[in-house]
């Protein structure tokens, strides 16, 4: 496994250099894997990494992108809206000659449509800024402000708001909210993985089990 780059395109013309991890060996399947959003990101990153080492060694090659403005990215987030995060996959997906696509939770929002999909634990936009929102009032009431779920979305449509560290942009969230999964693709769910998602832990964590469970599925509907 090593970093990669590849050449996100900037709405207003021309492109900027984004990073990924790659395993790649020129093999016949290669799966771009889209990253869970935000604070899931996090969380589900280490268990991503597993899952594309046991494809590896499984002889797929598969690559993780970053999302502009996410991880390593030298863009803004806040600058970031979700027609421009389906351009660049679409982009990643063309540069690195990607056969498959999987969509890690949030990440389903995001698939390009010209490829065979997977999705991973699919979840709606709204349940994803639900959990971030929920995440803010806590915070915030711990530190002694009290704060409300209606409050906080009105302003984020007019003038963008942060979220577990995310500055997130008014025109993003306006478009991201009423995003759900495309119907279409592949679902794997928690059940086949089994166990609970580790997206739901406190920290970021790791599952080898459910690591070996992911690939294999991968494998035999790829290679099926």
């Amino acid at each position: 496994m090593v970093p990669a780059s590849w050449p996100c395109p900037l709405p207003g013309g021309g492109t900027s250099e984004e990073f990924a991890l790659s395993c790649d060996a020129g093999r016949d399947h290669r799966l771009l894997i889209i990253p869970a959003l935000f604070d899931e990101g996090n969380k589900l990153r280490r268990f991503t990494v597993e899952v594309m080492r046991r494809l590896e060694l499984a002889r797929i090659d598969s690559v993780l992108p970053d999302l502009p403005g996410c991880n390593e990215s030298m863009l803004p987030l806040v600058i970031q809206n979700p027609a421009g995060w389906l351009d660049a996959m679409t982009s990643a997906a063309r540069h690195f000659r990607a056969t498959h696509v999987l969509g890690m939770r949030g990440g389903s929002l995001f698939t390009p449509k010209s490829l065979p999909a997977f999705h991973y634990a699919p979840v709606k936009a709204t349940t994803i800024l639900r959990q971030l929102l929920r995440a803010r009032i806590l915070s915030s009431r711990e530190a002694g402000r009290e704060e409300n779920r209606e409050a906080l979305a009105e302003a984020a449509v007019t003038r963008g708001i942060t979220l577990a560290g995310y500055e997130i942009g008014p025109d993003f969230y306006r478009d991201f909210e009423p995003m759900v999964p495309d119907e279409t693709p592949t679902v794997i769910g928690q059940d086949e993985v089994g166990g609970s998602g580790l997206w739901l832990r406190a920290e970021p964590d790791e599952n080898g089990a459910q690591a070996d469970a992911l690939a294999t599925l991968l494998t035999g509907a790829l290679r099926a």
